[in-house]
């Protein structure tokens, strides 16, 4: 009787009305989070003008927000699959709306810093939320795969929306109009969501086990921080300390959720192939994008001297791209292969980065644009069909921990990311030889050279501004070789984990 049952819910939800139009509200929360994860980079400039914050808050304002969401992604994802999706979807959203005007109006880098905690929270139950609901939207294959491409499509989309939208608005407006601009897209989202969003939870779940949740914010923060502060600041007790801790609650967590009869965080999931080759290839190539993505921004504006606003629209291609292969992916591995796919995209990626390895302070931008273009591409296919195989890989009452897990392995990576490649470009920069009165803040970052330059004759604060600019590409040039080196490994990889993967149906073993 209740496998009966079942297959009729499955088959109502597979005819369900405005499916189409409840994952146009999901795409709203995927939007709201992709464009708050790109605006801040354009805004760093202006908040550093008008707050004063030191050198180690300002690392605090960028780094908090990804530091609290990767502790809390799973938690979050677990609590969305237990008291329910639709639930905590819009409680997330209404309380980002909400916190996005505490960070508009921030009158100090303590304040800010709390503020993006805070956002960080409420961030943490959007992206699982989305995923899952689309799990639980879906259960035709061909269809779940047409709404992952649509949602990882909106994601890209909101990664080119947020540099051009927070480049007019910094042009026109005080640095915390980027923030405001979340309002609009959240009271369209919850008031819409509430019409037109199923509900759907785990039946039986279980408690929330707190426990398990402490374990998990603390292990990730500690090592998420740990691995950043030693490629920023190099090694010290304090670092190994917080990395020790991390590791150790991880451990910890990772233990307990073996024993509890209903954990947090199901561990079998990573038995499946298939749904840990998706996670580490998602891991491997956020950490060989983001570092340069990261900097690209700041080489647009601060070596080619590109307004905010064209260094948006300089962007622009990637975001075309992975939107039309995020459409297309799915037709893509059903009439070629998941494995194909993921890694062909990769592999793409991993040529697009080795091409920039010439470049220089006057690169001309068809180079610049072609490889974004292709990176833009190779993202599209190889993260959809990674998210499709992560969802098909599980039941659908695990679909909120299984996204949480792949949205972890995202923020995991881009930390990573970042630290790594990020310190091999501040490595490299700091190293640069200045004329005679260059000040020590100007080889701290390519932004204090260009804010000392002003205080400088002219003359030599022209070669010290060279001296910069050209140390700052070389470690650029040098940071996309190792991530090209990192999205061809993480290629070889997909290649072989993902062996036997397919769409249809679900993914299956072989």
């Amino acid at each position: 009787m209740t496998s009966t049952l079942q297959a009729a819910e499955a088959t109502e939800a597979v005819k369900r009305p405005g499916r189409w139009l409840a994952l146009g509200v999901l795409v709203l929360a995927v939007l709201l989070v992709a464009v708050d994860a790109t605006v801040l980079g354009l805004a760093t400039p202006y908040i550093s003008e008008d707050l004063k914050p030191s050198g180690t808050q300002l690392l605090w304002i960028g780094d908090v927000y990804s530091f609290v969401i990767a502790g809390l992604l799973v938690s979050m994802g677990s609590l969305g699959d237990r008291v329910g999706r639709k639930r905590i979807l819009l409680i997330g959203a209404t309380a980002f709306g909400a916190i996005s005007v505490f960070n508009a109006y921030a009158t100090t880098p303590e304040m800010l810093i709390v503020a993006r905690a805070l956002l960080g929270v409420a961030g943490a139950t959007l992206m699982p939320a989305t995923l899952a609901l689309i799990r639980n939207l879906f259960h035709d294959p061909r269809e779940r795969s047409l709404a992952v491409g649509i949602w990882g499509a909106t994601a890209s989309a909101g990664t080119a929306v947020g540099p051009i939208v927070g480049g007019f608005l910094l042009e026109h407006f005080w640095w915390g109009s980027v923030f405001l601009i979340n309002l609009p897209v959240m009271a369209v989202l919850v008031l819409v969501g509430i019409k037109l969003l199923p509900e759907s939870r785990t039946a039986h779940a279980g408690p929330w086990d707190l426990v398990s949740v402490v374990l998990s914010l603390v292990g990730m923060v500690g090592v998420v921080y740990a691995i950043k502060e030693a490629a920023t600041h190099g090694f010290a007790w304090a670092t190994l300390g917080a990395g020790l801790l991390g590791a150790a609650a991880l451990y910890g967590f990772v233990r307990r959720q073996l024993t509890l009869p209903t954990p947090l965080l199901d561990m079998r999931l990573f038995r499946h192939r298939g749904f840990s080759g998706a996670v580490l290839a998602d891991l491997l190539t956020i950490l060989g994008l983001s570092g340069l993505v990261f900097f690209l921004s700041q080489y647009l504006q601060l070596v080619q001297g590109r307004r905010p606003f064209e260094a948006g629209l300089a962007e622009l291609p990637a975001a075309i791209g992975a939107v039309v292969a995020g459409l297309a992916a799915g037709r893509a591995a059903r009439r070629f292969s998941v494995r194909a796919v993921v890694a062909g995209g990769l592999a793409a990626i991993g040529l697009a980065l080795a091409a920039l390895t010439v470049i220089g302070q006057s690169t001309g931008y068809p180079l610049l644009g072609t490889a974004l273009l292709v990176v833009g591409v190779g993202a599209g296919f190889s993260f959809t069909v990674t998210a499709d195989v992560i969802l098909s890989s599980v039941p659908k009452e695990q679909a909120g921990s299984a996204s949480a897990v792949s949205e972890t392995a995202y923020e995991l990576g881009a930390a990573l990311g970042i630290a790594v490649l990020g310190s091999i470009v501040t490595g490299v920069y700091r190293d640069f030889t200045g004329p005679a009165g260059t000040p020590a803040a100007a080889h701290e970052s390519l932004g204090g050279a260009v804010e000392a330059a002003a205080s400088m004759p002219a003359h030599t604060s022209a070669v010290m501004l060279d001296a910069a600019r050209t140390s700052f590409v070389d470690g650029l040039a040098l940071a996309a070789g190792v991530g090209a080196a990192v999205l061809l490994a993480a290629a070889v990889a997909a290649w072989f984990l993902l062996r036997g993967q397919r769409l249809e149906g679900g993914a299956v073993h072989k």
